[in-house]
């Protein structure tokens, strides 16, 4: 009974990965293909890339979504953050039901909507499309990811610590700085890198709320796509897995590290008491 449900584990392991995986493989190989037909090996060659950083249009539009991502994630953490700490620490107040429900309407939200509501709002105001219409598009969505990140680290936080430093005379304020926000570093660090790899991802929400000189990769990416995949677009979709790739792993080794020096921590003020 255990080996035959260990078999069937691997089996669903190893097809479930294949199944994610082998495409991106795929990509990344054939985006070092010699031949121009995207399906067909022609033998290694890097030329591609050297095509992509000679082609302008590309180049352009992986600015802009760099540009639209970094902003869009700082401010989104920014705001997250103080939403999480809001919905955690300040209980029960008026229009905490009506604040709770605009934080997670847009995690369920379908991303049309989004667009077309976003799309509507800045005709009303007639706020001319572009670089920051996307940026505060993406602001406006990504910021529920972190706060939701934050509250949930925050739910189990140990508040004894914080009030420890108060009774020491730490001001709240520093209380907060010096020692609440280096413990939840983590999760804000979490929310920043989420924001970001969702920014680089959107393509529904920039294509409404885009406009001239604003075009992002995705969008340019599937503008391409649409007469036809190109070897460039496989070298451009590597580096994008490359960078994503390198997120997570740097924030999986922040994360290990804060998390030992938080235990060391731990150990130590027991020790001392």
């Amino acid at each position: 009974m255990n080996k035959g449900l260990s078999w069937f584990t691997w089996s669903a392991l190893i097809v479930g990965f294949s199944f994610l995986y082998l495409p991106i493989i795929l990509l990344v190989l054939f985006s070092f293909n010699e031949s121009k037909l995207v399906t067909v090996w022609g033998g290694f060659s890097t030329k591609w890339y050297v095509e992509l950083f000679n082609n302008q249009g590309l180049l352009n539009a992986a600015w802009v979504t760099l540009k639209v991502a970094f902003v869009s994630s700082t401010v989104a953490t920014l705001l997250g953050t103080m939403s999480g700490v809001m919905l955690t620490r300040f209980g029960k107040f008026r229009g905490r039901t009506l604040f709770s429900g605009m934080i997670y309407a847009p995690l369920v939200m379908p991303e049309v909507i989004t667009g077309l509501s976003l799309l509507l709002m800045f005709v009303a105001i007639s706020w001319d499309r572009g670089f920051a219409t996307v940026t505060i598009a993406h602001i406006t969505f990504s910021m529920c990811y972190v706060a939701v990140v934050v509250q949930s680290r925050l739910a189990t936080f140990d508040h004894s610590i914080e009030e420890a430093a108060m009774d020491l005379g730490c001001p709240p304020g520093k209380t907060f700085f010096a020692i609440t926000l280096p413990i939840i570093l983590p999760a804000v660090v979490s929310g920043w890198l989420l924001s970001f790899t969702l920014s680089l991802d959107d393509l529904v929400i920039a294509s409404f709320t885009t406009g001239p000189g604003a075009t992002t990769l995705p969008m340019k990416i599937y503008s391409q796509v649409r007469l036809g995949v190109t070897p460039e677009i496989n070298a451009v979709s590597t580096i994008l897995v490359g960078l994503v790739a390198t997120g997570v792993l740097v924030a999986s080794i922040i994360s290990r590290r804060s998390e030992a020096a938080r235990l060391r921590d731990e150990r130590l003020a027991t020790a001392e008491r």
